[in-house]
């Protein structure tokens, strides 16, 4: 009579243990895969960014419609908020570092005539430098380096991803291990009345570990479609909750993955960030020429030709930094992670099941394999386990 609790037990725990090693721990431990281990999707977060975007992502919006939706007036407005009261500090910390002499000796008048000028001519640069970032979206951002790169630095973002999308999947296959282990169980009890031979709870051990997966994954993604039986409606569990998965999903990744900032960092730094930068030096050195205006000559005749354009490169450089560090605002990346958001929740709700199972089924599609052969060795283990300690060994 224990043969089938010990199966139910057996069950559960090699789903537990299955489910706990696909995402922990988050940095490998030992020397991974023979003499160590990492959570299977903290190992592949490179692969689940790259298939993030691809199957996801590219469904939901293209590089420019997210861009838009995040209302490039709105992030200009929000830079020359952020800028205009550090402008005589970022003047003077360009001219210090470049030619602090100079600035030192530059009248007070011509200070602060410069300082005037730039901050009457920032509004309308930062407008237009955004106004082109947005014409050339495609060159200067790339959404899928964006993504893998934060997954790659933050791979508790992929458990999170899934353990929060997939929570009551991941219950589901725990729980469902103890039934369908039991189950299995009734039938080892039956066997091993009639024909107790030592290798039948070992067997049965592989058997209940190795099914009880396999069947819980089958559960969770299929049928794709709703299928009616009789009174009964099949549908994948995962499937059923699309709404649901929708919201938490673009939740998390709209405030965590694409950011406005995280965005802006790709396009600073990124693969293409020497587009970007061409387009913020273009605009930069108008400004400082613009705001120089009636003084160039004077300041070209005190610091010379080549010093005043090395003053306009080291205002490029400052002024990436500035625009880096005016994306730190949590509240205003929230903002825009909700705007982002409805964008692509709508979309997503719309996909079809097909489609949309691919938020969490890559998680498990490579590793399938690798899972299911993890509770048949554990069943194997408990098997053994049981032959020893409840019918005392071989030679029962």
């Amino acid at each position: 009579m224990s043969i089938p609790f010990v199966a139910g037990i057996v069950g559960w725990g090699t789903n537990w243990v299955a489910i706990k090693m696909l995402f922990f721990p988050i940095e490998p431990f030992g020397k991974p895969p023979y003499l160590g281990w990492q959570g299977i999707l903290p190992s592949k977060a490179e692969k689940m960014g790259a298939i993030t975007a691809d199957t996801t992502l590219s469904k939901l919006g293209t590089t420019r419609e997210v861009f838009d939706a995040m209302e490039p007036d709105i992030i200009a407005a929000h830079l020359v908020e952020t800028i205009y009261p550090r402008i005589d500090d970022y003047i003077e910390w360009i001219m210090m570092e470049e030619n602090p002499e100079v600035w030192e000796l530059l009248p007070g008048m011509i200070k602060s005539l410069l300082i005037s000028m730039v901050r009457n001519k920032l509004p309308e640069i930062i407008k237009n430098m955004m106004n082109e970032i947005g014409e050339n979206i495609n060159h200067v951002l790339n959404l899928k380096h964006t993504v893998i790169l934060q997954l790659q630095k933050e791979k508790r973002i992929v458990n999170r991803i899934f353990l929060e999308c997939g929570s009551k999947e991941f219950a589901f296959i725990i729980k469902s291990g103890f039934y369908f282990g039991f189950l299995f169980g009734l039938i080892q009890m039956l066997v091993w009345y009639f024909y107790p031979a030592w290798w039948i709870l070992p067997f049965f051990g592989i058997l209940v570990g190795f099914a009880t997966n396999w069947i819980a994954l089958r559960i969770i993604f299929q049928p794709l479609n709703p299928k009616k039986i009789g009174p009964f409606i099949l549908h994948g569990l995962f499937l059923k909750r699309q709404s649901e998965v929708a919201d938490i999903w673009c939740e998390i990744v709209t405030e965590e993955i694409i950011t406005i900032r995280n965005i802006i960092n790709d396009m600073l730094t990124g693969p293409h960030s020497e587009y970007t930068q061409r387009i913020i030096r273009k605009h930069i050195r108008s400004v400082v020429d613009e705001a120089v205006g009636i003084t160039k000559p004077l300041i070209q005749f005190t610091v010379g030709v080549k010093e005043f354009m090395n003053i306009k490169e080291t205002a490029t450089e400052k002024a990436i930094f500035a625009t880096t560090t005016a994306f730190d605002d949590p509240v205003f990346n929230k903002d825009r992670a909700k705007v982002v958001k409805a964008m692509i929740q709508n979309r997503m709700e719309a996909l079809s099941s097909e489609e949309f199972q691919y938020l969490l089924r890559p998680a498990f599609q490579e590793d399938e394999l690798k899972l299911v052969i993890l509770g048949a060795v554990l069943g194997f283990g408990a098997g053994i386990a049981q032959l020893f300690f409840i019918f005392g060994g071989i030679g029962t």
